[in-house]
């Protein structure tokens, strides 16, 4: 099934694994780049979603039907501790699908989403019916798929482009953190507070910059990095795992160290695939779902009776029957298909939430979840 928009300057396509083709406008740069198809269901904050690491590997639909209205902060913006503005220093899709886009109207403005996406070498494809493919992504489930922006007389043909996905890797076989994780430890020093350290698996600027706010010190590990007791002279107090690419499972190196002993004793909080690995260090078991959460509109019900909105990006989900015997007890779950949202364990050391309680892009209804991880670590130093 074939579904074309009115030509352009550039040709934009999208062609999924199953044989379904969009047609559209090219956006961006000329390219052909294969990733998993995902969705997700917000309605702002797209310079946000497009850097997120978590988004690694992954074209990017917006159900949302008009982007660029408040265009793209300056190349290279940087915020008060040093990190960027947005949650990471350049996009992180492979590809954009939009039904259309918008001149900027913004103070803070600086080029539009066309430009931001010509300057990193991304290309995207609008005038595409983003209801209809949504709809088929949650009937079939998350499809491959490539996003080839060409001249309108250079349309490529389905084995073309077939044959270009069948090239590729897998997306479950990439390797993400050689891409995403830092290669040595950093620290941001809040001074006269206690230091928290991060192991990045692709963790988003905005989680840290939580931490920070709160007046803890952040030291950035590697994924592979062995959580040290003091650095440079600070005792840690603290371990955070956040958001990140890929299959929990992968990462069997992050799950060893999370499982040791020492860092067991330490106040620890868990978000996204940080949720995940936690639970897999301790015997849980996780799974891919059909086709994932993401959007700053994911319900979450906790224990106690309180709902809340949270900003969520995730394709995998920790099985709560796996819990069982792991010293770990759930403590939220998404009301519109039952998937675990949150854990913590008896000792009160650790908390773990799937959604991103910062809200960055979205409601910063859960930003308590960094209220009592901080005030624990404080209690710890």
């Amino acid at each position: 099934m074939v579904h074309r928009a009115e030509p352009d300057a550039l040709g934009g396509t999208l062609f999924l694994e199953d044989g379904t083709r969009f047609d559209g406008r090219g956006l961006g740069a000329l390219s052909r780049r294969v990733g998993e198809v995902v969705f997700t269901t917000g309605m702002v904050g797209y310079p946000e979603s497009l850097t997120d690491p978590s988004f690694r590997g992954q074209i990017l639909t917006f159900t949302y039907p008009l982007l660029g209205n408040y265009g793209v902060p300056a190349a290279g913006a940087r915020d008060g501790y040093g990190l960027p503005a947005l949650e990471s220093a350049e996009l992180q899709v492979r590809g954009v699908v939009v039904r259309g886009t918008t001149r900027p109207n913004h103070w803070g403005s600086h080029r539009t989403l066309e430009r931001w996406l010509a300057d990193e070498g991304v290309g995207g494809v609008a005038g595409v019916d983003t209801r209809r493919l949504t709809e088929h992504l949650r009937s079939r489930g998350v499809l491959r798929g490539v996003i080839d922006v060409h001249a309108p007389d250079e349309r490529p043909g389905d084995p073309e482009l077939a044959q270009a996905i069948a090239r590729a890797p897998a997306y479950d076989d990439e390797n993400y953190m050689a891409q995403v994780a830092p290669k040595a430890p950093t620290l941001i020093e809040r001074r006269g507070g206690p230091t928290v350290a991060v192991l990045d698996c692709g963790v988003k600027a905005s989680i840290l910059r939580a931490v920070l706010d709160r007046g803890a010190s952040v030291l950035r590990l590697p994924y592979d990095h062995e959580v040290p007791r003091k650095w440079e002279g600070r005792r840690v107090s603290g371990l955070l795992v956040g958001n990140g690419p890929g299959d929990p499972a992968d990462l069997a190196v992050t799950i060893e160290e999370l499982g040791r002993p020492a860092n067991r004793e330490l106040p620890t909080l868990g978000i996204c695939l940080g949720h995940q690995l936690l639970a897999l260090s301790r015997g849980a078991t996780t799974f891919k779902l059909k086709y994932g959460h993401r959007g700053q509109n994911k319900t979450i019900g906790f224990s106690d009776g309180r709902a809340l909105i949270v900003s969520e990006n995730h394709g995998y989900a920790v099985d709560p029957a796996s819990l069982q015997g792991s010293g770990l007890e759930p403590w939220a779950t998404n009301p519109d298909d039952g998937t675990l949202e949150g854990f913590r364990d008896r000792s009160g050391h650790l908390l773990a939430l799937q959604g991103h309680p910062e809200g960055h892009p979205g409601p910063q209804e859960a930003g308590f979840a960094f209220d009592r991880f901080v005030a624990k670590v404080r209690r710890r130093r």
